[in-house]
């Protein structure tokens, strides 16, 4: 069975709910038409665990990482754990792999950050080719996309794998990918949005969630391309920063975010709603209301 990544899909921290809050939401979006749900990888629940649990709480729900860290995992037990789950869920599981960032590689887990990530990963995507895996062989394998920002990456992505998902980005950046990696290759972007029509407040919230991001070199080097300078990067983020990366308003705003996205290139959007209360957890109502087939 074949993966059909669709066109609209959530990514979301998803630590807080329970894990039976957490199959319910998943039921959910579901109900509400996403295609599938992005699920990250830092410093809680383990995302492949979560995936497998998901999947029997679910009818159709494709169930993606996004990303799951290089660095956590040798090779031969990615391959593993992409083709168990791929035999247990044919055609509903995305395999999002990435070099995450030299901080989190480093001080939190304690490994040596590579300076070429791209030769990095590309190493690591050959080891998994030849991986010997000896369990029973899914019907189809499951995609495998890279977190992919700048040019090197983006051209091994189309070179060894089904595309790329790329996360704190512009619909500017959705085009240039797209003439990048060329017109077959899956672009799954993510696209955060606060449902708040008070500059204010939204900013106020777009800026918690962002501020960890700012700080990033991988973010700040791509954000460059586009105009960013350091003086964006700091205190906070400017508006204009701000307001680039994290779609707020009504409605009919961030659908328009969602839509230049798809019109840049991108073949699937995830979207990753902001409370406005600045609280954790994604804004269900959001997502309800930017759900498919209601715009």
């Amino acid at each position: 069975m074949a993966t059909d990544i669709g066109r609209l899909g959530v990514w979301a921290f998803i630590d807080n709910f329970s894990a039976p809050e957490l199959a319910a939401f998943a039921r959910r979006l579901e109900d509400w038409g996403y295609s599938a749900l992005w699920i990250p990888e830092a410093v809680g629940r383990d995302p492949f665990a979560t995936m497998g649990y998901l999947a029997a709480q679910t009818r159709s729900l494709v169930l993606a990482t996004g990303i799951a860290n290089i660095y956590a995992r040798d090779p031969m037990t990615m391959q593993a754990i992409r083709k168990t789950l791929a035999e247990m869920a044919p055609g509903r599981i995305v395999l999002g792999l990435g070099v995450s960032h030299a901080h989190l590689v480093q001080n939190v887990r304690g490994h040596e950050y590579s300076t070429k990530p791209v030769a990095t990963m590309r190493a690591y995507l050959e080891g998994m080719e030849k991986a010997l895996y000896l369990g029973r062989q899914p019907a189809e394998e499951a995609p495998v996309v890279l977190a992919a920002l700048r040019t090197n990456m983006l051209k091994l992505a189309a070179e060894k794998t089904r595309g790329a998902h790329p996360y704190f980005v512009t619909p500017e950046h959705t085009a240039r990918a797209r003439a990048t990696l060329g017109p077959d290759a899956w672009l799954c972007t993510e696209q955060m949005v606060v449902l708040d029509t008070d500059p204010a407040n939204a900013r106020a919230v777009a800026r918690k969630h962002m501020a960890i991001y700012l700080g990033l070199p991988n973010y700040q080097n791509n954000l460059r391309e586009y105009g960013f300078t350091d003086a964006d990067f700091a205190d906070g983020g400017s508006d204009r920063v701000v307001d680039a990366i994290c779609a707020w308003g009504t409605e009919a705003q961030l659908r328009e975010r969602i839509a230049a996205h798809h019109a840049a290139g991108a073949t699937h959007v995830c979207v990753q709603a902001f409370r406005p209360d600045g609280e954790m957890g994604p804004d269900e109502r959001a997502l309800q209301l930017l759900a498919p087939g209601r715009g």
